[in-house]
């Protein structure tokens, strides 16, 4: 009995204070509530997101808030709010992803803010523009050496091809030879928990762990690997700066020595999470279309000469001459970026003539953003092409571009993506996923 009355004095206030939070604030967005405490409008949101985010954006105008899981969303889809979003000094990053990373690699609040803006700037600094030079030839090394096991011909997946091989020359580049598990008799377990765990990152960063069980036991066998991960790239930790990897630099600049695993297994993460779906969308893209594959064929030609079985190196000047290469990955990230990316607000902001409360979370959405036919002509067209017209019209179509920021879309529809390769020469049998 007693009990029973708990439980219904607990949902009697959980009641009351959906039903005072409904009470708007006229100088604020116009906010989609569901009739759940707490859950809010988190099923309708998450049954199709980009959906919503258009079908809201129609009814209720460039900025509104969806209160969902007991927090608030501030969508901005204009030009004004995307300027505050990236300008605004109420707005704040570190704060908004800390819940984030704190759920899916188990780091607390305060080690978090200790080592976020030192390793930040370390991780910047390493894989600058300035540095890179240091990481192609062990990169292209192992690209081609994976390449090589695939053979001059056959059937597979897209998807898991692209896998097959940036998987084992990201770590082996950034993590050092043999230290993460790459070899066939180690992967297969490996594979099963890490692909649980990139599967439902996006869910589990944000929810209680315990409502994604299968996503916390794949969590707790990773982060058990990566202390003898952590372990084997300590003793093997040279003196000498410019021999050590990007995870020795980064457990030599870490705070407190114990959560070496926990930002080992986020450094494996975030090295995956855009690089596989950028190659693996660029390559649908391209394969798509046969008179673009003609011309990156010309154009490597160009540079590299006939295709043949002598190894090559590429070198940042190399790159500079294979400009369609970088506007086909550009139109990739352009039509696959992600449904929304988030700042927390620190200080009431105003925005058009709302008043966005500290404690919202503000979201853009760049899969809609370039979507904007003012900056993108035919925007559900794959257009890889130089902008015709003066050099500042496409310098201003690069700066605008949000996917440079902002990664790309992880989840695909699930459709055929096969490839069939003869004599190397690769012909594309894929259906294009257009939701996540």
């Amino acid at each position: 009995m007693a009990l029973a009355l708990l439980l219904a004095a607990i949902l009697g206030l959980l009641i009351v204070k959906a039903v005072l939070s409904q009470l708007r604030n006229p100088s604020s967005p116009p906010c989609i509530r569901g009739w759940i405490p707490w859950f809010g409008a988190a099923f309708q949101f998450g049954k199709a997101p980009l959906e919503f985010i258009e079908e809201a954006r129609s009814k209720h105008g460039p900025v509104f808030t969806i209160f969902a899981l007991g927090k608030r969303y501030t969508f901005v889809t204009d030009e004004e709010g995307s300027e505050a979003f990236f300008k605004s000094k109420d707005l704040n990053f570190e704060r908004a992803v800390q819940p984030a990373v704190e759920n899916a690699v188990s780091v607390p609040a305060e080690a978090f803010y200790q080592n976020h803006s030192n390793l930040y700037s370390m991780m910047k600094g390493k894989m600058g523009p300035s540095n890179l030079h240091m990481f192609t030839g062990t990169l292209c090394k192992e690209l081609q050496e994976h390449m090589a096991q695939l053979g001059m011909e056959g059937t597979g997946d897209l998807n898991d091809l692209v896998r097959y091989v940036m998987y084992p020359a990201v770590v082996n580049t950034l993590f050092g030879k043999g230290i993460c598990p790459t070899s066939q008799s180690e992967i297969k377990e490996f594979e099963e928990h890490f692909l649980k765990y990139d599967e439902d990152f996006e869910y589990a960063s944000q929810m209680p762990e315990c409502f994604l069980r299968n996503w916390s036991k794949s969590k707790k066998w990773l982060l058990k690997l990566f202390e003898k991960v952590v372990s084997d790239a300590e003793k093997t930790n040279p003196s000498e700066t410019t021999s050590k990897t990007l995870l020795q630099h980064l457990l030599d600049n870490l705070q407190g020595k114990h959560l070496g695993p926990n930002y080992g297994l986020l450094m494996l993460w975030a090295s995956q999470a855009n690089a596989v779906p950028v190659a693996f969308w660029t390559l649908a893209f391209i394969l798509s279309y046969p008179s673009i594959y003609k011309k990156i064929m010309e154009d490597l030609t160009s540079v590299f000469g006939k295709a043949g079985k002598d190894k090559i190196e590429v070198s940042e000047e190399e790159l500079k001459k294979l400009p369609f290469i970088k506007w086909c990955t550009l139109e990739a990230i352009r039509l696959r970026s992600p449904g929304a990316i988030t700042k927390k607000v620190v200080n009431p902001i105003k925005i058009q003539n709302y008043i966005v409360p500290a404690g919202d979370m503000l979201m853009l959405s760049p899969y809609w953003l370039h979507r904007n036919p003012k900056y993108f002509p035919d925007p559900e067209m794959f257009k890889p092409f130089l902008p015709t017209g003066s050099l500042e019209r496409g310098k201003f179509r690069e700066e605008c571009f949000l996917g440079q920021l902002c990664g790309i879309r992880r989840r695909e529809a699930s459709v055929s993506r096969k490839v069939v390769c003869y004599h190397g020469n690769p012909i594309v049998r894929c259906a294009i996923p257009i939701q996540i």
